[in-house]
Parts: C-alpha cells; sequence; structure tokens
C-alpha cells in the first residue's frame, strides 16, 4: 500500500479528482491501519468501501491497488473481480503498466497460463518500452510478472532466465532481492525438485536473516510466511 504522502503526490497532479482534502484523511486513517496491522482481509473491505464500491467513477490507481492488497492475502478471485472493471478504461501510462503487470501476475498465479501468456504478448511492446524508464530495483516487479507466465505454462528455464535478469542487490535490507529469493522458492516448488527448493528455502531465510531493519513491525513475520507459502506453491 503506497504511503499517504505518495498518494498526495498522485491526487496534486489530478485535480479531477474527489475533493482532496477529505479524500486524504480517510485514505491515511486506513493507510495508518496498514502500518498496524498489514495486509488482511479487513483492510481490502475497508478500501474497497470507501474508495471503490462506493465511488461513482472509481480511480484507475485504487481501483489496481485494491486488486494488489487482495493479492497479497492471495485472495486471487476478488483482484481478478477489480482488475476486470479496468478492461475496458482507458488509463495514463503509469496506471496502465501496473494494470498490465497486477494482470498478467493475477491469471499466472491462479495457473490461467494462457490468459495470462495472451496477455502478455498483447501488451509486451507497452510494458517493454514503459519499463525503460524505471530504474532496476523498480523493473523487478515487471520481471518477476513476466516469469510467472512462463511458470505458469511450466516452462520453467523461460521462468528462471527472466527471475535472474541480472539484478544488483542494494544493501542487506533489499526487499527487492528478497521478493526474487521468494520466487525461486515458488518457482522450485512447481518444479518439484526437493533438493533445490530446500536450498531455495534456505537462501531466502539467509537473505531475511540479513535485514536488520524493516519499515514496518509487521514485515519479518509477513516474509517468513511467505516463504512458507511459496514452499507450498503459493504466491
Amino acid at each position: 500500500m503506497i504511503s499517504t504522502l505518495e498518494r498526495k503526490k498522485i491526487r496534486l497532479a489530478k485535480s479531477f479528482l474527489p475533493p482532496f482534502g477529505a479524500e486524504m484523511k480517510k485514505y491515511d486513517e486506513l493507510y495508518q491501519r496498514f502500518c498496524r496491522e498489514g495486509y488482511t482481509s479487513e483492510l481490502c473491505e475497508a478500501y474497497a468501501d470507501s474508495f471503490v464500491d462506493n465511488c461513482k467513477k472509481p480511480a484507475a490507481d485504487d481501483i489496481i491497488q485494491l486488486a494488489s492488497m487482495y493479492g497479497k492475502i492471495h485472495d486471487y478471485k476478488n483482484s481478478e473481480f477489480y482488475l476486470d472493471m479496468l478492461s475496458q478504461k482507458k488509463m495514463n501510462n503509469d496506471d496502465k503498466y501496473n494494470y498490465c503487470l497486477e494482470q498478467i501476475s493475477t491469471s499466472a498465479k491462479q495457473m490461467h497460463w494462457r490468459d495470462a501468456e495472451d496477455f502478455r504478448t498483447e501488451n509486451i511492446n507497452f510494458i517493454q518500452t514503459y519499463m525503460q524508464k524505471k530504474t532496476p530495483s523498480q523493473q523487478v516487479d515487471m520481471y518477476i510478472a513476466l516469469a510467472l507466465v512462463d511458470c505458469a505454462a511450466k516452462r520453467f528455464s523461460d521462468a528462471f532466465s527472466l527471475l535472474n535478469f541480472g539484478y544488483k542487490p542494494n544493501g542487506k535490507n533489499d526487499e527487492k532481492l528478497l521478493s526474487i529469493m521468494i520466487t525461486a522458492v515458488y518457482f522450485y516448488s512447481a518444479v518439484g525438485d526437493e533438493e533445490s527448493l530446500n536450498t531455495a528455502v534456505e537462501n531466502a531465510n539467509s537473505c531475511l536473516k540479513l535485514f536488520s531493519k524493516f519499515e514496518f513491525e509487521w514485515s519479518r513475520e509477513y516474509y517468513q510466511k511467505c516463504i512458507i507459502d511459496a514452499s507450498n506453491g503459493i504466491l
């Protein structure tokens, strides 16, 4: 979930959106809840109620963030439901890029590999062109999303090639590196290679142990659960 400050910057650039002050106050209440508790179904439901379900014209970035939040708790049916709201909607490039990655990931995690592959093929030129504007750290989510499609289609060598795109770690508290390693655990679980899976789990846990700080108190426990889930084929 993006911070209140990040949202404020986005909203200042979109003057057509609802009254600024009231919206930011409502958003900050939910963000502070997120800071305390992390991703929960109750948070998703409250966000949906405040910014999507009861809005005449919900903003695309709110719908995308809500779908992503549901994805964090493995509720892909709800992720898919909200992403469908955007399938025919015109979006700016930022929103379209984030929508594409979320749509690809959601389909792939449900093993709807044909849908994911068709969508990737349809949008790959836009994704790759837009990705060039991103920093290596920001590109991680794209490579993971594209790799998930190949994993779902059981093209495991292609999936690992995308995952190993040459990302260079950024210090010992690098959550993007940890995301890559957790995804590798998920891939080895899909492959069914028990020895490699155990090694990947050890590597992910070792990476997690290097962290000296997290932005949120719940983060370490959250990532520990992510590693366990990934080893059981859930991402």
